[in-house]
């Protein structure tokens, strides 16, 4: 049986405070500051690692998104304690995932009005979720439109081509199981040989790029 990616979010009201189990995740703060590690993160900050980790909200409380992966089989991450609602958004089984050592990546993928990435495929699976403007994936035949805080899964294998919303900037979160090998390279593969002389409007912020031990 293939690992499991998933996305939750978690939100914490102010004075609560959420333990999570070793696992390899990244954390993306949506809205609010919250503290990990020693070190606070606000709006649009990301914190990811492999061990047990605790989180503390600000006292406006936080909303997160918590990417984690898993062995098959393994009990869902819902979240739970005073003052803590959490919610799994989408989970997938990596069935595409790379052999051999691992790298788990999680970035933004930014479009300006009307930009689109050309077909194209990644080296390894990976979950999206939407935070700003919106977007439409075409894949395998069938075309799918997203808003704000929704997820989709991309096995990486699978060509894609994504249009962005024509009447504002739209950009959302991912979280790739990669090869290792691609620390610090892009994942990008062009489907077509004459795409890959036009453009890529697209802006990326890498936020984890980290070793992961094999599920």
């Amino acid at each position: 049986m293939p690992p499991v990616l998933s996305l939750f979010e978690d939100s914490l009201s102010g004075g609560a405070s959420l333990s999570l189990p070793p696992l390899p995740r990244m954390i993306f703060v949506v809205h609010g500051a919250v503290g990990i590690d020693g070190k606070t993160f606000a709006d649009g900050e990301a914190w990811s690692g492999e061990g047990a980790v605790s989180l503390t909200p600000g006292q406006d409380g936080t909303t997160v998104w918590r990417y984690e992966l898993s062995a098959a089989g393994a009990k869902p991450g819902i979240a739970g304690g005073a003052g803590v609602r959490s919610r799994e958004k989408l989970s997938a089984d990596l069935k595409t995932i790379p052999q051999g050592e691992l790298l788990l990546r999680g970035d933004s993928v930014a479009f300006p009005p009307g930009g689109c990435a050309f077909l194209h495929k990644h080296w390894g699976p990976g979950l999206r979720c939407l935070i700003d403007g919106g977007i439409r994936v075409d894949t395998l035949g069938h075309s799918t439109s997203y808003g704000p805080g929704s997820p989709w899964y991309e096995t990486g294998s699978d060509p894609v081509f994504a249009q962005a919303a024509m009447d504002r900037p739209s950009r959302f979160i991912r979280v790739m199981i990669l090869p290792r090998s691609l620390v610090g390279k892009s994942s990008f593969q062009f489907a077509n040989e004459e795409d890959k002389a036009k453009p890529r409007v697209q802006q990326y912020k890498i936020f984890a790029d980290m070793p992961i031990a094999t599920p």
